[in-house]
């Protein structure tokens, strides 16, 4: 294997990871706010590392330069719209678990 292969190998891998991450998050965790920031996090990073094996699997192309767009369009919107979504959630009057609504 060359290094370029290695290299989008272990971005492949660690996007998938980080999606993973992300989706356990989602069915795991107890409310909106939770879920949100694992989700906003793990799926940035997730869908960076997996953008980022693409571009260096397409090397010097017009599409490496898309990928890298994708990328930076990612890296802005996705917390944008975790943040919009929490902020809407607050202003609805949506309360955050705590420990004493698990009934313990």
């Amino acid at each position: 294997m060359t290094p370029r292969e290695i290299a989008v190998l272990v971005l492949a891998a660690g996007g998938v990871f980080f999606a993973l991450v992300a989706a356990v998050g989602l069915v795991r965790l107890p409310d909106l706010y939770t879920r949100a920031h694992s989700t906003s996090k793990s799926e940035t990073l997730g869908a960076v590392l997996t953008l980022s094996a693409v571009a260096v699997s397409f090397g010097t192309t017009m599409s490496t330069v898309k990928a890298v767009l994708l990328l930076v369009f990612m890296f802005i919107t996705n917390p944008t719209a975790a943040h919009a979504i929490t902020r809407a959630a607050a202003e609805q009057g949506i309360e955050p678990w705590t420990e004493e609504d698990d009934g313990q």
